[in-house]
């Protein structure tokens, strides 16, 4: 019983550790990734269109429209021929 004890008590200290560590994993892994607007495909967009056409991801209708925008690796918004702002209004 003395080691089922200990082996339930390592088991729950490693799961709680996983949930401590998770949300900075999270945060880090967020912080490497920027907005990508044009390049989003059909029903792939990753949130509100930019012009406020819808408030949703996977609502984009039709591929690379400018309004649209997913999250990519820091710094390859451009190589992919998008932009990382949003268009202007007007």
């Amino acid at each position: 019983m003395t080691k089922s004890l200990a082996l339930n008590t390592a088991i729950a200290s490693v799961l709680a550790l996983g949930v401590i560590a998770n949300p900075a994993f999270a945060a880090e892994e967020k912080g490497a990734k920027e907005k990508c607007f044009g390049v989003a495909k059909k029903g792939a967009n990753d949130c509100a269109s930019a012009n406020g056409s819808h408030s949703c991801a996977g609502q984009a209708k039709g591929d690379n429209e400018p309004n649209e925008w997913v999250f990519v690796a820091a710094g390859t918004c451009e190589k992919m021929g998008g932009k990382t702002a949003a268009p202007k209004k007007g």
